[in-house]
């Protein structure tokens, strides 16, 4: 049978030994038990991971780095920062995550492959690791190595990263801060861990104007995110044309999630993807390749994956009605000081 929608999955995630820690294997573990019985598994081309090249992480680390890394593994183990614990098994595991990217991007690509949808079921995440540290649980900026993997190997011009974790995934507006060629958009709890992204905060240089921040207040849920996605994120990506569509998709923005204080739901997540399907299909063949990020309530976060392939796989992705949204005037306002900012650089 051939299958549009896949999953990348390895049992080597769970190595990654943090001991008492919100980021542990028990969360990969309630994802594919939740696939397992509602009988997804079935349904999904599953593609097996390989550990990512050094030289392909130093397209967004540096080697001083990625040695501390390897060095820290090797004695047994420590704490990349109070937050990010690494054991023995933390550097061929963080290899094996990015790999797992690059893999799905492979499959994405493919130009005989009927495969155009894959979400990378990873550990340790990545989006807060920048080019020369590791924090926040993270470790190597997998989708950030995704997105040069995909410039260098297929000669992609124009890649759009959306991220819908509760924080802001400073390490990736970091590292492509500067480049012209990757449009990232966050939407992230404001204020809130790591303390970055701002409106302002646009991109520097040739970069300016392709970081797109949407901090949202506190107890913001479904009609907030959907009216500012559809607001901001849509019109921009329809002038930003991208050849594919990368997604740090965390899960923490759950209204059960223990390290937030967002609102949204289960279903919310299915409606997350079906937006940003519905641009993949318009923009670039339907290409969308997601990678996990956060989420620390187990049960929340294997019902909402589950809801994020439940809309993959229909396939067809859909925009939210605008007049069944009835977002808080805070957020209307915050959206609209975006827009304002965003004026100079796109037409929205």
């Amino acid at each position: 049978m051939t299958r549009s929608t896949g999953f990348v999955y390895h049992a080597d995630f769970l190595r990654h030994d943090t001991g008492v820690h919100p980021e542990s294997a028990d969360r990969l573990l309630s994802i594919m038990r939740k696939l397992e019985q509602q009988e997804l598994i079935t349904q999904l081309e599953h593609i097996v991971p390989e550990r990512a090249p050094i030289e392909a992480v130093t397209y967004v680390h540096s080697r001083e780095y990625v040695q501390k890394v390897a060095d820290m593994s090797a004695r047994g183990g420590g704490m990349l920062d109070p937050d990010t614990p690494v054991c023995a098994a933390t550097f061929d595991t963080a290899l094996l995550a990015a790999g797992g990217l690059m893999r799905a991007a492979d499959s994405v690509l493919a130009n005989d492959n009927a495969l155009k949808r894959v979400f990378a079921l990873v550990r340790p995440p990545g989006h807060h690791a920048n080019a020369k540290r590791g924090r926040g649980f993270c470790i190597f900026n997998n989708i950030a190595i995704a997105a040069e993997y995909l410039k260098r190997a297929y000669r992609l011009k124009r890649i759009l990263i959306v991220d819908w974790d509760v924080h802001h995934g400073n390490g990736t507006q970091e590292i492509f801060y500067e480049d012209p060629g990757v449009l990232y958009l966050s939407t992230h709890q404001y204020p809130h861990y790591p303390g970055t992204g701002w409106i302002t905060e646009v991109g520097a240089g040739g970069g300016e104007g392709y970081t797109v921040n949407i901090p949202l207040p506190i107890g913001s849920g479904d009609a907030e995110y959907l009216f500012a996605l559809t607001a901001i994120l849509v019109p921009i990506a329809r002038e930003f044309q991208p050849e594919c569509v990368l997604v740090s998709a965390g899960f923490d923005t759950h209204s059960t999630d223990p390290l937030a204080s967002m609102k949204v739901s289960t279903s919310g997540f299915g409606a997350f993807a079906e937006l940003v399907l519905a641009i993949a299909n318009e923009q670039c063949w339907g290409r969308v390749i997601l990678t996990l990020e956060g989420g620390y309530n187990h049960e929340a976060l294997g019902d909402s994956v589950l809801a994020v392939f439940q809309s993959l796989l229909a396939g067809t992705g859909a925009l939210p009605e605008s007049g069944g949204m009835r977002p808080s005037a805070e957020v209307q306002q915050r959206v609209a000081d975006v827009l304002a900012v965003q004026r100079a650089y796109w037409r929205i």
